[in-house]
């Protein structure tokens, strides 16, 4: 199982009134760490959509559990958990440098598309770098 790790600091606009990062934030944190996952197997999502690939995410979950604060560090790792013949799972764990608390924890599935927007197969190409 291939892992890859970003970081990134929470931004003041990131946080809600009492100061905590908002939950939605959390699921662009797995976006990030989805299309950095990507652009490291030498897929960014722009070659993708030019060979008109689409992967809309199709279910996301996440699991709260400490809060982050402005100005912290996170460490969101990504990984796929699950790949069928149409659609891929991506799992992600963040956890904030330092203490190495976990934050959060949740996964995405994504669909491919082909060029009408219709179901397709993944792309043998894909589905290797994926494995």
């Amino acid at each position: 199982m291939k892992v890859h790790e970003i970081k990134t600091r929470v931004r003041y606009q990131e946080t809600d009134q009492m100061g905590v990062v908002y939950y939605a934030n959390f699921f662009i944190y797995f976006e990030m760490g989805r299309t950095e996952y990507l652009r490291n197997l030498g897929l960014p999502y722009s070659e993708l959509e030019k060979g008109q690939i689409y992967f809309p995410v199709t279910e996301a979950h996440c699991r709260f559990r400490l809060p982050a604060y402005y100005d912290d560090v996170l460490i969101v790792q990504t990984w796929v958990s699950e790949l069928k013949h149409a659609t891929v799972e991506f799992s992600y764990k963040v956890t904030r440098e330092g203490d190495n608390s976990l934050i959060a924890e949740g996964s995405t599935k994504l669909a491919c598309l082909n060029a009408n927007r219709k179901p397709a197969p993944m792309p043998e190409k894909l589905k290797k770098l994926l494995q």
